[in-house]
């Protein structure tokens, strides 16, 4: 298995130097992480700066995610290494897309680097020895073009950072830049792809393909199909001369071979062969043989099923495109009283926008004026539109703030209601949730599969054996008794048949559309292993407070003692804990002044605040206490009686937190919250024990009667209680080795470390929040648990996809192989077999856009 070795300098707030112990715990954390070998500090110091070397596995973990989890355990990692998300257009299929892998990592510098036949490529690169106009030039040279990615921005190349003294690439923003260029004769910038007109006045469409655009290859297979039928029909018309019939085929030769020729001859001149050199030599030698129709067959199939194989892909990555598309590119910017259109690369944080009735949100913000509903399904797959009102505070600058009110946030790309709403923008066009979204849905299209690195790997051994196998089947004649032409006909049918064209696009067209599928959803899937390792889950580990529960505490018992009515005690505890501003204290306030509908609270005072135990404040001339029973241990000799000591262990018991409520030496009641269950916890727990998982674990800092008491409201199997973070980390890998296969559920923010070390992490609420989506393999956008079974759904059949796919492509060559060789079928009928499997597992795979859960 390969292996790489990466050193980067470790940088840590405060930290003196690399004997730290700050250190020592980053290396702890990281090393537990799946694909991570080892993590230690290298003997060699670059500026006098310790580097911290990774030894980690290429196809388990990318470089990029090893810098991210770095990153939240506390280490600011160097600018050392370059990462780059680059659009192409020109990938024609898997096989031309490992080519250009392969051609990629030639490069002096170049770490890794996964190109997806879906167009996008991922390459990261060590900046100290190459910058990325190396790579471009090797990219181009490629036979390819750069185009944006569709990251939901026409700002992706002025993003390519400046390295080695290179200029920042730079993108014709607008019309007026690009008619000034022109004009001041400095030319100009089009995509591939674009109509423009040249300097004498002619029209030309610039597409891969040819004079058709992207359709010339379908239209050059349909043209060899329609001559190579009247060359045939016609052989059958006596009065015909031969030489017609020949001359049709000739002209099915240069129509249907086209494509195939100039694969072949790119891809032989860069030292290799794909199926495309083969596909030719095998037509050619039957033109030697003087089979002009059945290489003039074989031709039209093979690019007919080449035709076909491109649209199906097209089809999915069409899929993933559609998500770019749903921000709009202007917004309607609210300045000095007027309101004026601009590109949305325009908009700054703290602007207002003005989004109008029934179109879409031009940026993440916070609504500032107006009240409507709005439908989140494209970003959060929530089936109901959700209701939004303006923030309290206006001027605040909310750019910083992660808790932001569900009520008050909306993202670019979400679907206004009835009315009118005004938004303070809080991220630039680049940085929005959906363009994040999008490059890392294009991020996942390059991550390569277990599947495919089994399957990529059985090739590079499949391969050369059916060279060997081919070349022994050519000399057949020297051993049995026929002719050379019988011999070599055998060993090009051979050929064809042994050709894995199925087998190579079996996992990445499942994965393509699994990834495409999810998105729709709301749930992002980083790529192919995460997709497969979703499925194989036995155990699910889930954090308590916002991931099983609301993470809000609620008022849920008022338990008046002695003298006083429930509104009195009520009216006590409200006036103190409004002084307050600990999270439990709202809670009672909230609550409290819900439960006694508008009467009038007295002003507390003096408020004083026992870390961890509770508070004291004076009301009037009276001295009240609110607090857990440790507040009163040994504060003086009025401690409370041994019955009520036993009512709030009662309750303690039933999952709620406790505060004793005292007045001066008596006490006078029992105030309790819960941080109640989610509504869809207990529902979405039964789906997932339907669906096969068989321990769903709670981990939670809270105490064990609290855990217990939720995890029997909710269905759990276990839950384990008073755990602090590094412990939970402890528990996961615990869990790991009785379960397989692990998946942590949490926020992504303070569960980062125990999701590292679980075999799939899993990030509830992840849009809004930048550190859930970069740590987090699977995402889920919205906060909902109940979209979880179908994430899990969707990734088994996925699974199963593959493994049918798996199955038809292998079988198919294990079938046709002993065929053609024993002479039971021609190169005609493995053709038919060869195209039709490759176009069989294709539309298979795409079956997954269709899952709807079930």
């Amino acid at each position: 298995m390969k292996k790489l070795k990466i050193k980067i300098p470790v940088i840590l707030p405060q930290v003196p130097d690399e004997k730290d112990a700050c250190v020592n715990r980053l290396i702890d954390k990281l090393k537990g992480r799946e694909g991570i070998d080892n993590v230690h500090v290298s003997d060699e110091k670059a500026n006098g700066v310790p580097q911290l070397c990774f030894h980690y596995d290429p196809d388990v973990i990318s470089l990029d995610r090893v810098q991210s989890l770095a990153e939240t355990t506390g280490a600011q990692i160097s600018n050392k290494f370059g990462h780059r998300l680059i659009a192409v257009d020109g990938i024609r299929h898997t096989r031309h897309a490992r080519t250009i892998e392969k051609a990629l990592k030639e490069v002096d510098g170049v770490l890794e680097v996964s190109v997806s036949a879906s167009g996008m490529i991922h390459v990261e690169f060590d900046k100290g020895i190459t910058g990325f106009g190396a790579i471009q030039k090797k990219i181009e040279k490629q036979g390819l073009s750069i185009i944006d990615p569709s990251i939901g921005t026409e700002l992706y190349l002025q993003q390519m950072e400046v390295s080695n003294g290179e200029e920042k690439s730079r993108v014709i923003q607008n019309k007026k830049e690009k008619q000034h260029l022109e004009a001041n004769g400095k030319g100009h910038v089009h995509k591939k792809g674009e109509d423009h007109v040249d300097e004498q006045g002619e029209d030309h469409v610039h597409a891969h393909g040819g004079i058709f655009g992207k359709n010339t290859e379908l239209i050059f297979a349909l043209i060899c199909g329609v001559i190579l039928g009247i060359g045939f029909g016609l052989s059958y018309l006596a009065a015909v001369p031969d030489w017609v019939s020949l001359s049709l085929y000739i002209g099915a030769y240069f129509f249907g071979g086209y494509f195939t020729a100039k694969e072949a001859v790119q891809t032989v001149a860069k030292g290799g062969f794909e199926i495309d050199f083969l596909m030719l030599v095998a037509a050619i030698g039957a033109a030697i043989l003087g089979e002009w129709e059945e290489g003039a067959l074989l031709l039209f199939l093979f690019s007919l099923g080449h035709a076909l194989e491109h649209y199906a892909m097209e089809k999915a990555r069409k899929s993933i495109a559609a998500l770019a598309d749903l921000a709009p590119k202007t917004a309607l910017l609210k300045k000095d009283g007027r309101t004026e259109e601009v590109g949305i690369e325009k908009l700054g944080i703290g602007d207002i926008i003005v989004v109008k009735p029934n179109s879409k949100i031009s940026a993440d913000g916070v609504v500032v004026d107006g009240e409507s509903s709005v439908n989140q399904a494209p970003i959060t797959g929530e089936s109901v539109p959700v209701d939004k009102v303006p923030v309290q505070d206006i001027d605040r600058d909310y750019s910083e703030e992660d808790d932001i009110k569900d009520e008050n946030r909306v993202f670019a790309g979400t679907i206004n209601g009835n009315n009118t709403l005004d938004i303070k923008v809080i991220k630039e066009a680049k940085d929005s949730t959906l363009s994040r979204l999008v490059k890392l849905v294009n991020e996942a299209q390059t991550q390569k599969s277990p599947t495919q690195l089994l399957t990529d790997k059985f090739e590079r051994y499949f391969v050369p054996s059916v060279l060997v196998l081919v070349v022994l089947l050519l000399f057949a004649f020297l051993v049995i008794d026929e002719p050379f032409s019988a011999s070599f006909y055998r060993a090009m049918a051979v050929l064809v048949a042994a050709s894995p064209c199925a087998l190579a696009i079996s996992t990445p067209s499942a994965v393509l559309s699994g990834v495409a599928r999810a998105a729709r959803g709301g749930v992002l899937i980083k790529g192919g292993r995460p997709l497969e390792d979703l499925g194989t889950l036995t155990a699910l580990a889930f954090d308590k407070t916002g991931t099983l529960t609301e993470g809000k505490p609620k008022l849920t018992e008022v338990v008046p003692l002695g003298k006083l009515s429930e509104n009195e005690l009520l009216k006590i505890a409200v006036a103190v804990e409004n002084l307050s501003d600990h999270p439990l204290a709202k809670a009672v306030v909230r609550d409290g002044k819900e439960r006694l509908k508008g009467g009038e609270i007295p002003d507390a005072s003096d408020l004083e605040a026992v870390l961890g135990k509770g508070i004291k404040a004076s009301l009037g001339d009276d001295k009240i206490y609110i607090g857990n029973l440790d507040l009163y241990e040994g504060l003086d000799e009025s401690s409370p009686s041994e019955e009520i000591t036993i009512k709030v262990r009662g309750l303690e018991g039933g999952g709620n937190t406790t505060m004793l409520v005292r007045k001066n030496e008596e006490y006078v009641g029992i105030i309790a919250l819960m941080d109640t269950p989610r509504e869809a916890a207990k529902a979405t727990l039964k789906k997932l024990k339907e669906i096969g998982i068989k321990r769903m674990i709670m981990l939670t800092g809270d105490n064990q009667k609290v855990a217990d008491a939720v995890a029997k409201e909710i269905g759990l199997t276990d839950a384990w209680g008073s755990l602090l973070p590094e412990e939970k980390v402890d528990a996961i890998k615990k869990l790991k080795k009785k379960e397989s296969k692990v998946a942590m559920v949490g926020d992504g923010v303070n569960d980062a470390p125990a999701m590292a070390n679980s075999t799939v992490g899993i990030a509830m609420g992840a849009a809004g929040s930048d550190v859930a989506l970069e740590t987090a393999d699977v995402a889920l956008m919205g906060d909902k648990l109940e979209t979880l079974p179908f994430a899990i759904g969707l990734s088994r059949k996925a699974k199963a996809i593959i493994k049918q796919n798996l199955w038809v492509s292998l079988g198919i060559v294990a079938l046709l192989i002993p065929s053609t060789i024993f002479g039971f079928a021609n190169i005609g009928i493995a053709v038919v077999i060869h195209e039709g499997s490759t176009l069989l597992v294709v539309f298979n795979a795409l079956r997954l856009l269709a899952y709807n859960g079930k």
